[in-house]
């Protein structure tokens, strides 16, 4: 077995090396406590979103790189929220796709991994939510680290957790259970040479904790950004996180609502109304151009999901919808036009999948008589954009963490 001392000694200069030269990820390991666990369940390390956990066997057979990765490790499965994002997907293919997530991440920014590590570059710069589908549920692979925040069975519709885990005992703390801020309310339980097992979250422990953790995430990046030592590809996923996440329906239907051009006028009536001016209300007809990806980042589905959303809408708001499919070039057959009454169905002969080029719709519209009250553009807006801003509003729903130039970008969640 490992010396005790000389692994507290191992983490402690780990911790410190990573406060120096990765103070992004250095803040958030310092908000995990260490807790020395018991090998009977713990074989390299854990965490519950409340501690970080681990095998003395395993970190003593680590050299000081690889322990800074696995502090990164359990502090940035935190800080991303992957305890509170899993809702109904298979847990072990989650763990899966957020250790697929976060270790490319933590490579790029130069950090080495320990043997057994997860790592493909397929996944390079994607969310586990994005990796998720892409992994079988036959995967043999196991994860570097043991997600003990919840359980297959342990989401029940009262929110409780269903008690402590059957690995758990009473005995008294040792002195060696860990060390920290305080705040993170690791488990204390002690069983042979560590920490028992702790129960899973609760689901308002989870939801408390997201919050708790999103303010460690942008307190951090802040922190990283001042001394000039966060990376491109982790200030990108950062930004990703901490933006608005507003359901996109939601923000949809607002900005089409506003777009309507209801409204009450004050004219002068004919003099067989009265002589008194009374407020009326006056309604016209709305110009909404859609334009959907075509280049094979946006599958069939969630095309007619969207335009079945933007159908709802229309009628609501006596919309006229001009729909139009582009890759580089516009798609032929198109444009195609639906008058308020008329249902927005995706035609059968959208066809694309060439590159990427958001051009060519708004050259055909300089092309048209009017211009359009307001456009939408479905996409994963990985593409080049016009050089000049339209003099309409555009609006981007975005599926991925790609940004746009101009315009209001609407995140696909």
């Amino acid at each position: 077995m490992a010396a005790k001392d000389d692994v507290e000694t191992k983490l402690a200069a780990a911790r410190a090396r990573l406060i120096l030269d990765k103070p992004f990820l250095g803040a958030l390991v310092l908000r995990l406590p260490v807790v020395a666990a018991d090998s009977a369940w713990c074989r390299t390390t854990a965490t519950d979103a409340r501690g970080f956990y681990y095998n003395r066997d395993y970190i003593g057979a680590l050299n000081l790189d690889q322990t800074q990765f696995v502090l990164a490790h359990e502090a940035l499965h935190c800080a991303l929220s992957h305890f509170v994002r899993r809702q109904h997907r298979v847990k072990r293919r989650w763990d899966l796709a957020c250790d697929y997530a976060v270790n490319p991440l933590l490579v790029n920014d130069g950090l080495t991994p320990p043997p057994g590590t997860l790592l493909l570059d397929c996944f390079d710069g994607m969310t586990a939510e994005e990796i998720y589908p892409c992994i079988q549920e036959n995967e043999e692979q196991e994860p570097l680290d043991q997600h003990l925040y919840d359980e297959e069975d342990s989401r029940r519709e009262d929110g409780s957790s269903g008690g402590r885990s059957r690995d758990s005992d009473c005995s008294p703390q040792s002195d060696d259970a860990g060390s920290g801020d305080g705040d993170g309310g690791a488990a204390s339980d002690v069983r042979r040479d560590g920490a028992a097992k702790p129960a899973p979250l609760t689901e308002s422990e989870r939801e408390a904790m997201s919050v708790q953790w999103r303010q460690r995430l942008a307190g951090a990046a802040q922190q990283a950004m001042q001394s000039g030592k966060l990376t491109a590809s982790m200030a990108r996923v950062i930004d990703h996180l901490l933006q608005p996440q507003l359901p996109w329906r939601m923000l949809l239907a607002r900005y089409m609502s506003a777009s309507g051009r209801d409204d009450y006028s004050f004219t002068r009536p004919s003099r067989r109304e009265g002589a008194a001016i009374l407020p009326s209300l006056r309604s016209s007809q709305v110009e909404l151009v859609i334009v959907l990806d075509t280049s094979g980042s946006i599958g069939d589905t969630e095309m007619r999901e969207f335009l079945a959303e933007v159908d709802a809408l229309k009628g609501q708001l006596r919309a006229r919808v001009t729909l139009l499919g582009c890759d580089d070039k516009l798609s032929e057959g198109g444009p195609w036009r639906y008058e308020p009454w008329e249902n927005l169905t995706l035609p059968e002969t959208l066809l694309g999948g060439g590159g990427t080029s958001f051009i060519p719709p708004f050259e055909w519209l300089e092309k048209q008589d009017r211009q359009p009250d307001l456009l939408l553009y479905f996409t994963d807006a990985d593409g080049e954009f016009p050089r000049y801003v339209p003099p309409f509003p555009v609006i981007w729903l975005v599926k991925g963490k790609s940004s746009v130039p101009w315009g209001q970008r609407v995140q696909l969640n």
